[in-house]
């Protein structure tokens, strides 16, 4: 998380510790308790890249590229269902059937929504928007991420303004769960 650059090269660089965590996962065996951490870690990643996007990336989508609106709903759709995901597998033990299942499709919807932004929505912007614009939202998005939730919220507003509003405080209470419980510092 935070890695400079444009809102590209930074959610890019996302996209690939992602796609790490997502190798560790696959390298565990089942049952294995480190999956919990990595997964824990991962939701982490997921949830606060998600929400950057949302406040920012999709309202640029929306602005700058032929069909944006649709663009931007389809991708927000998608980060919900991602979301649901997120939490169903915070109830499910890693010893549950179902565990493997979830993150199975976790993996797969991710994968795909990676591709579909650095095809499509990527090049997109890249073309559409200027180098300031493009470094600007980096830092928006940077910003965001450290104010972000850490923890899935399937029935947060997922658009400005809402989300702008209340993700900083849900992004609060999460990481201050997180320090209590030890969350996400393996």
């Amino acid at each position: 998380m935070g890695h400079g650059g444009n809102v590209i090269a930074e959610l890019t660089a996302d996209h690939r510790e992602v796609e790490e965590y997502f190798a560790r996962l696959r390298a565990l065996p089942a049952g294995d308790k480190e999956r919990r951490n990595v997964l824990d870690e991962v939701t982490i990643e997921l949830v606060r890249h998600s929400v950057a996007e949302e406040m920012y990336l999709y309202p640029a989508v929306r602005e700058h590229l032929p069909g944006g609106d649709a663009l931007a709903d389809k991708e927000i759709e998608e980060h919900a269902e991602v979301e649901q995901v997120l939490k169903d597998l915070e109830d499910v033990d890693i010893d549950d059937a179902r565990f493997d299942q979830l993150v199975g499709k976790l993996i797969t919807d991710v994968t795909e929504h990676v591709q579909e932004e650095e095809r499509q929505l990527f090049p997109g912007l890249a073309q559409a928007c200027s180098p300031e614009q493009l470094n600007d939202l980096g830092d928006k998005v940077r910003r965001a991420k450290k104010i972000a939730p850490t923890r899935p919220h399937p029935s947060a507003p997922d658009t400005p303004p809402g989300n702008k509003l209340l993700a900083p405080g849900a992004g609060l209470v999460d990481r201050a769960r997180d320090f209590v419980t030890g969350r996400g510092k393996s």
